[in-house]
């Protein structure tokens, strides 16, 4: 017959174990997207054709409700979809040919600032880690709360912390004439 002893852990083992579960647990606390400012971006040059979209001049306006910007997604979600090698112009995406997510993605950005949208980024990143090519979407921070507003897949604006961490990789930002390039791209969630 074998007899086989079983040793409590050691303190120390278990308070390392602890100590290791409380810090997975919260990693992905610091997963928060941390937009750094840069001078350029690797898609200055293609974005040439809607640069004037992006600087154009915010209007003064009342707040926009959620319902009019998900009524704008769902009308631009009608576009039937289509990649164009160079971006689209809003006017261009107006006349319901085909669009693609940057095409989209820029017609709901220049809808939302000309009502007086604050807050509102043009993100180009992966919408998952698997993803081959970029995809194009929007982030909008308000009051009461954070928003990914992405009209080439949804409907409606979601709420940045009813998506997944594996969801909206972003890895460059722009907002008005500011560039960015995201520090940490493990959630869409912008600190500026």
């Amino acid at each position: 017959m074998i007899l086989i002893s079983i040793q409590p852990f050691a303190l120390k083992k278990m308070f390392a174990f602890a100590a290791t579960i409380i810090c997975l647990s919260t990693a992905s606390c610091f997963a928060a997207t941390l937009f750094l400012s840069v001078d350029s971006t690797p898609y200055d040059r293609q974005m040439r054709r809607i640069r004037p979209i992006l600087l154009s001049p915010k209007a003064i306006g009342s707040q926009i409700s959620l319902s009019l910007v998900n009524e704008w997604m769902g009308d631009l979600r009608d576009i039937p979809y289509g990649y164009h090698m160079e971006w689209k112009t809003p006017s261009e995406v107006e006349s319901r040919q085909p669009a693609d997510c940057k095409g989209k993605a820029v017609a709901l950005y220049q809808r939302m600032l000309s009502n007086g949208a604050k807050n509102v980024r043009l993100v180009i990143g992966k919408r998952a880690p698997t993803s081959r090519m970029t995809h194009a979407w929007l982030a909008w921070d308000t009051e009461a709360g954070s928003y990914v507003l992405d009209p080439t897949f949804n409907w409606m604006a979601c709420r940045s912390e009813q998506i997944s961490d594996r969801s909206y990789i972003p890895l460059y930002a722009y907002d008005g004439n500011k560039k960015f390039r995201a520090g940490n791209s493990g959630s869409l969630v912008a600190k500026n």
